[in-house]
């Protein structure tokens, strides 16, 4: 029986990744230089895919300064981002439907619910696990074995709900249903071990996903 659902954030609830690519963009625009997209698009999601963000600028260009560029071109565009849909939903069905309702993410707590307070969607979540919680993020199991631990759960008694290809790996690893809701960032990436794919949050039915993994 499924007794509580675990979502990602980044990319899932909010999409912080696409912002993150085009706030790089956007830097790069204001200094003139070519936006590489497509080596960008590659990272996200990948915790182990590490490259140079300011490869293309002069070897002496101040880094610091480019950062601290993108950081706020990053932070505006978060805040006008708006909660993906079908979110909202599901998660007041869950809790209508008394589970139990988790966050697995390999970002930060202030990160995380910094943004789930501002959007006044802290409250549904029973545990938030973050990346300093574990020792090994996504796409190790820790996260989601350390929120089953928190509830008191098995792998198959939860449905983990991720946008990308390392969190999916991540949640099969630990022995979770597994929905796969890729983004405008991740459609592209390898989500074929899904044990169902949507378009979006709003595709999902919770009772008709209760029904087809609690037997």
């Amino acid at each position: 029986m499924i007794r509580a659902i675990i979502l990602d954030f980044d990319g899932l609830v909010l999409d912080t990744e696409t912002a993150l690519i085009d706030a790089y963009g956007d830097v790069h625009q204001v200094h003139g230089i070519a936006f590489d997209r497509a080596l960008f698009t590659r990272s996200v999601g990948h915790a182990d895919f590490t490259f140079d963000p300011w490869h293309k600028f002069d070897p002496g260009a101040d880094r610091e300064t480019l950062e601290d560029q993108r950081k706020a071109f990053n932070r505006a565009r978060n805040e006008r981002n708006p909660v993906l849909p079908g979110v909202v939903a599901l998660l007041v069905q869950a809790k209508d439907d008394g589970l139990r309702i988790g966050l697995a993410s390999n970002s930060s707590h202030g990160h995380v619910e910094g943004h789930l307070a501002r959007l006044g969607l802290l409250g549904p979540f029973d545990f938030i696990a973050c990346r300093e919680d574990v020792a090994s993020p996504k796409p190790e199991p820790d996260l989601y074995r350390l929120v089953l631990n928190e509830f008191g759960l098995r792998g198959r008694d939860a449905i983990a709900f991720e946008d990308s290809a390392t969190g999916l790996l991540a949640a099969k690893r630990a022995g979770l249903w597994t929905v796969a809701v890729p983004n405008a960032s991740t459609g592209q990436q390898d989500l074929s071990g899904a044990d169902l794919r949507a378009g979006s949050l709003a595709d999902c039915r919770l009772a008709e996903l209760l029904a087809r993994f609690g037997t």
